[in-house]
């Protein structure tokens, strides 16, 4: 012992043996030996001890435990991510992915299917090797700080924020690719639990079944595709054709059917004139139900391509049509479902069925009620939940009757019926045919020169339309001819019925023909010229004009302008009628006047010299296709 100068202090080297861990803990105390007495004394109070403890040594440099703590924590975070991002990818998922991902999806799709499909023993695997690691961290943490206190701190701070946040957010949004790139450390891990891991996998297998994966009915997925709808890029409209797809097992034929009420039919003894054709035609549909006596009461279906054949003027009876065709009549109960609606639609029996059901209510037999018409249109918009509007629908929803738009164009047969003050009559398909064929094979009456309205209105003038009947005891009487030779006229002629004889060229070649021929486009095609325009012109005109004929016939005639007079169209050909005839006679004031309404209605504010300028344009136009088609004759 080592005393200080004054003999105060002194310094005291105590050997002591190390303890085991089964010897209890020593209690030592300081005595000196009296040379004197010669006997030990203690020093200091009887209670002064002292403790004897181990002297505690690291297990391992501390350079050596900070790579293995920072090991620890990026194991214990790839452990928490795999958890959380492999066992949080569907097996039926990562199928999906396969045929369906982009190319690095597929791919890591394949990589980790086989290992997920394992799932019990992949999640016993990750488990144990997670409780493993922070176990050894925090024992490492304990080590290396010394306080228990501080490293249970440390070490779940450092777990929570490098072990379970930072690793979870990440593999939650990134798992497949994450899971993909760490496959082979897992399959190592997953080899180096083996022992432990894949008999607890088996139990579980055994006590908890199979894993399918997420399977979806026709109610969540419905569901599914309308909360993900900001999310994914599905269209509107495709999207509503998968939710009528998947709804369509759920909703009847009540649900989407026109009610009877809304329905147009036609009774049985109904006469098929020009009225009911023009019903008929006016309504848009292509399968029309006809009932007898109640609307209740269906029992025939008539299509309207059945009509080709008949004409209006025989007046035929709708049963003889429906007789003849007999198309049969499909019924369907109230509560059949679409899907099965549409499996029968598909086998080409009838577009349109006729919806019942068995009314039972009150006294007497039960009997079958008829409650409205469904067809194959139905049930298409129920599929892809839109209205399917074609040119000739009057709604666009059957159900509420809504209308389609009202200046919708919608051709109006009626207008074709003659008035009462007309002086001859015809039929109303004999009007019509001859509106169209003015509108679309003359070229002065085509929609660029005359409306189709104002060539209505002149059809329907009273002194357009007109007859000449025929007189057998004499056949040449002057007034079976409608063009002389070298009279003037101002009229265009169109025959309509009957037979009428051409004589025209130096050779005075006879041809006859029909109805539906024509002549004098000159007298209206050539411009009117006033006296104060015509004293500018020096030169008359002579211009072939072609009359056309289903037989060919070619005629020619004379513009003759001489000025300060009117023009004049003196043609050099004879028609004369061989029968009764029935034909339009336009005359170049009511063309004129036809022309001068077009063209206010449609050009309403424009200045009176463009209406000369487009007169002067059309003339020349008319003058070169007549050109043309004399010399084609030629």
């Amino acid at each position: 012992m080592n005393v200080s100068s004054r003999g105060t202090s002194g310094l005291l080297s105590v050997y002591v043996k190390p303890l085991r861990k089964t010897e209890p803990r020593k209690l030592y105390v300081v005595c000196t030996l009296s040379t004197e007495e010669g006997r030990w004394t203690q020093l200091g109070d009887s209670d002064a001890t002292l403790l004897v403890v181990e002297e505690k040594k690291p297990l391992m440099p501390m350079w050596l435990q900070g790579i293995l703590i920072s090991c620890l924590l990026v194991l214990s975070g790839m452990f928490s991510g795999l958890n959380l991002g492999l066992m949080a990818l569907d097996p039926m998922e990562l199928r999906i992915v396969q045929s369906c991902g982009t190319d690095k999806e597929k791919k890591y799709a394949r990589k980790i299917e086989p290992i997920r499909s394992k799932g019990n023993y992949l999640l016993c695997s990750l488990l144990l090797g997670n409780v493993l690691v922070n176990t050894t961290l925090t024992i490492l943490l304990d080590d290396l700080i010394g306080s228990g206190l501080g490293a249970v701190v440390a070490s779940t701070i450092g777990i929570v924020i490098f072990g379970e946040i930072v690793p979870q957010a990440l593999c939650s949004r990134h798992g497949l690719a994450v899971g993909a790139n760490t496959i082979v450390l897992t399959k190592f891990f997953m080899l180096l639990t083996l022992p432990l891991s894949y008999p607890i996998s088996r139990l579980l297998d055994v006590l908890l079944g199979q894993e399918i994966g997420t399977v979806y009915n026709r109610e969540k997925l419905v569901e599914m595709l309308k909360v993900t709808e900001p999310y994914n890029d599905l269209d509107k409209e495709e999207l509503n054709m998968i939710q009528g797809a998947l709804e369509l097992r759920t909703k009847t034929v009540e649900d989407v059917m026109t009610p009877l009420a809304n329905c147009f039919m036609i009774q049985a003894d109904a006469v098929l004139d020009f009225n009911t054709m023009t019903e008929i035609m006016e309504s848009g549909y292509t399968r029309i139900p006809v009932y007898d006596d109640e609307r209740s009461n269906i029992v025939d279906i008539l299509y309207v391509k059945d009509l080709a054949f008949v004409d209006p003027d025989d007046c035929t009876t709708l049963k003889t049509i429906t007789k003849f065709y007999n198309h049969p009549v499909h019924f369907v109960f109230h509560d059949t479902k679409l899907d099965a609606m549409l499996e029968e639609f598909k086998k080409g029996k009838s577009h349109l069925a006729i919806v019942q059901k068995v009314n039972n209510e009150g006294e007497g037999d039960p009997f079958y009620e008829v409650l409205g018409l469904v067809t194959l249109e139905d049930v298409i918009e129920e599929i892809i939940k839109s209205e399917i509007l074609d040119e000739s629908d009057l709604y666009t929803d059957n159900r509420h009757r809504k209308k389609v738009d009202p200046n919708k164009n919608k051709r109006d047969f009626s207008a074709f019926k003659q008035d009462g003050d007309s002086k001859v009559k015809i039929s109303p398909q004999l009007m019509l045919a001859a509106h169209r064929f003015l509108a679309t094979e003359v070229t002065l009456f085509s929609p660029f020169q005359i409306t189709d309205k104002v060539l209505l209105r002149i059809l329907r003038h009273p002194d357009v339309i007109e007859e000449l009947k025929f007189n057998e005891n004499d056949k040449r009487s002057p007034q079976h001819f409608i063009y002389q030779r070298g009279k003037p006229v101002d009229y265009f002629i169109l025959i309509l019925q009957g037979r009428v004889e051409v004589e025209a060229g130096n050779e005075n070649m006879k041809f006859e023909t029909g109805a539906f021929s024509y002549y004098g486009v000159m007298a209206l095609s050539s411009p009117f010229r006033s006296p104060l325009h015509g004293a500018n012109l020096n030169r008359s005109a002579s211009l072939s004009c072609t009359e056309r004929a289903p037989e060919s016939g070619s005629v020619s005639g004379s513009n003759t302008q001489i000025p300060g007079t009117p023009f004049q169209y003196i043609p050099d050909f004879c028609v004369r009628a061989l029968s009764d005839l029935q034909y339009v006679k336009i005359t170049r004031a009511q063309y004129q006047n036809g022309l001068l309404a077009s063209r206010l209605d449609s050009t309403p504010q424009s200045p009176e010299g463009s209406h000369s300028q487009l007169d002067k344009t059309d003339y020349t136009n008319t003058l070169h296709n007549e050109r043309v088609t004399i010399n084609k004759y030629s």
